[in-house]
């Protein structure tokens, strides 16, 4: 019994730390991009940098996901504290879109990071594996057309949002989320593409692991 929860302590330990360095550097993207694309206040902030404390929400990348984990709710996840941006500093709009979704690279980038361990090392195959299905997560929520998350900045692009629209969104957005990943079709739907982004990660360990035998 004290072997399984010592066990059970190590793997949710390594799952909150992997998503503390995932959030982390999605959060960095978002500062990185919009430092680069002409806005300095990230960088005034102190947010172009890869210290996590900048970067830590107290309810978002801590207490959620203890939360999400002591309850067992069958999926992890969090986020981090919003990176500030000026958006009349960005010259182009297509800049403040790309400033906005940047938070997705780090994560994309990530999970290509997991291909390559789990093409290299089957020591590690637990560390990547774990990388690789938070940052599909990650991915998957922050595809959700709402204020905060990444997605939102896209759809609002495309779709030429209001501004009563966006104003209603940004107000009520927080509690939106929370009644759409307690629908079920909503939660069947994110599954899938969670499970579709791993699976196309995996696709790439598997000919990364054929190219190199």
């Amino acid at each position: 019994m004290y072997f399984m929860e010592t066990s059970w302590i190590a793997k949710h330990l390594l799952a909150f730390f992997l998503l503390l360095v995932s959030l982390v550097l999605h959060e960095w993207g978002h500062a990185w991009v919009a430092y680069h694309c002409g806005d300095s206040t990230p960088k005034l902030a102190g947010r172009v940098t890869l210290n996590p404390l900048p970067h830590v929400d107290f309810l978002g990348t801590i207490l959620f996901p203890l939360i999400c984990i002591f309850t067992g709710g069958g999926i992890l996840f969090g986020w981090g504290k919003p990176v500030p941006m000026n958006p009349t500093a960005f010259s182009k709009p297509w800049k403040w879109t790309l400033a906005n979704s940047a938070g997705l690279l780090g994560n994309f980038l990530l999970c290509l990071v997991a291909s390559f361990v789990l093409t290299a090392s089957s020591q590690y195959a637990l560390l990547a594996y774990t990388l690789l299905q938070l940052n599909a997560v990650l991915i998957a929520f922050n595809l959700l057309p709402l204020p905060g998350l990444d997605g939102f900045p896209i759809f609002q692009h495309l779709c030429r949002f209001s501004e009563e629209t966006v104003l209603f969104l940004e107000r009520w957005g927080f509690f939106i989320l929370l009644l759409l990943i307690n629908l079920p079709i909503v939660r069947t739907v994110l599954f899938h593409l969670v499970e579709g982004i791993i699976a196309t990660f995996l696709r790439i360990s598997i000919a990364l692991y054929g190219m190199l035998g």
